[in-house]
């Protein structure tokens, strides 16, 4: 299951920058996740709640995820085109010489946390 280390790695880079820019609780986490990952969304939830789990600082926060279906471009006649994991041949020429340009991304899309206003007790 990569998906634990995943939201493993995503919880260490976000509370490091969320604690640096003074924030005291992470409410929410975006991710953009392409299908071409292999990332199951279930099991990044499932990995999300046993990682925060009696964590004060991420107690109630949520995950999103964006899927990002794949998107290539056709390197013999330059069409682009949508599919599926499993069928890249371009729908124009049926060449199998394709190139992807969106799918297999795996990256922090946005994070909301609470700053306490100055001269708010911590």
């Amino acid at each position: 299951m990569h998906e634990l280390g995943i939201v493993s790695g995503v919880l260490d880079s976000v509370r490091l920058v969320a604690q640096e820019a003074g924030a005291t609780r992470l409410l929410s986490v975006t991710l953009k996740v392409g299908e071409m990952t292999g990332a199951l969304q279930d099991a990044m939830n499932f990995a999300w709640e046993a990682l925060s789990e009696g964590d004060p600082f991420l107690e109630g926060a949520q995950l999103r995820i964006i899927t990002v279906h794949p998107h290539s471009r056709c390197l013999e006649c330059e069409s682009e085109f949508d599919h599926d994991q499993f069928h890249w041949a371009c729908p124009q020429c049926g060449s199998s010489l394709t190139e992807l340009l969106a799918g297999r991304e795996l990256e922090i899309d946005s994070i909301e946390v609470d700053i306490p206003d100055e001269g708010e007790a911590l």
